[in-house]
Order: C-alpha cells, then structure tokens, then sequence
C-alpha cells in the first residue's frame, strides 16, 4: 500500500536517491534542505508501507496565490501503479486548500507519460520553453491549471 505524506527532512536523503534514479540534473541535498524551510514550499512524497520506502516525490512553490509545480518522479520500478497521480491529486487538494487560483510546470516535451497525466489532471499547455533541459537537450512544454 502506498501512503503519501508531507516530506519530512529526515526523507531527504530518499528524495535524492529518487531524483538521481529519475533525472539527468537532480536536486542536492542542500537543495532539498534550503527548499523544506522555505514557508511557501510544500513537498510530498510517497511511501511503500510494506517496505517502509519512499518510493516518489512530488512539491510545490506557492507565491501570490499561484504555485509552480517541481520535482514530480517515482522510481521506475514503481511506475505505472498510479503513484504520481497520487502524488499530484494530494498536491492539487493541499494547494486548493491554501487558496492557490494557478498551477504552472514545465515538462520535457518527450515526457508522453508525464503530459498524458498532467492534461488528465486539467494542465493546459500554454507555451515552450526552447533547449530548456539538458542531458540531453530538449524542449520544455510550459503547463497551467487555472
């Protein structure tokens, strides 16, 4: 069973391993650190209770009642099993919440998987960021939910 919770700093050192398994640039620990004691930071990760794993993770930035969306990843080995739906219908309840009107996030543009589960929670593409993501270099699509 997969719970998912607000992350707690002594899950930083499972975020990075999810980010280093998922992403060409992952985030530090130090990254991590100075983004949990940031008032508007609000991040989420998911946990395999029978494991006692953190198996994704998920967070937001909420700044004048709209909120951009980062570092959503699951392990491969747990994809395909809702997790990151999980993750993003908690994220969008918590933000809704808190009285955020707008949601943005960038998405590498061969994402499919990614896209196919953003527009099926409401995200709209409304621009593209040109060579925004390396290793390798690629498109970022720009998404909204209004």
């Amino acid at each position: 069973m997969i719970q998912i919770r607000k992350m707690e700093r002594e899950d930083i050192p499972a975020a990075v391993e999810i980010e280093q398994a998922c992403f060409s640039q992952p985030w530090s620990e130090d990254a991590y650190n100075a983004t949990l004691l940031l008032p508007f930071a609000h991040y989420y990760v998911a946990v395999d209770e029978e494991r006692n794993r953190i198996v994704g993770t998920c967070g937001v930035r909420e700044i004048l009642g709209e909120g951009e969306v980062g570092n959503v990843a699951v392990l491969p080995a747990y994809r395909q099993q809702g997790i990151a739906r999980a993750l993003m219908t908690m994220l969008l309840e918590e933000t809704t919440a808190r009285g955020v009107q707008a949601l943005t996030l960038e998405v590498r543009s061969t994402n499919t998987a990614a896209i196919r589960l953003y527009e099926s929670l409401g995200f709209v593409q409304e621009g593209v960021r040109k060579n925004f993501y390396e290793k390798p270099t690629e498109d970022a699509l720009i998404l909204w939910k209004r």
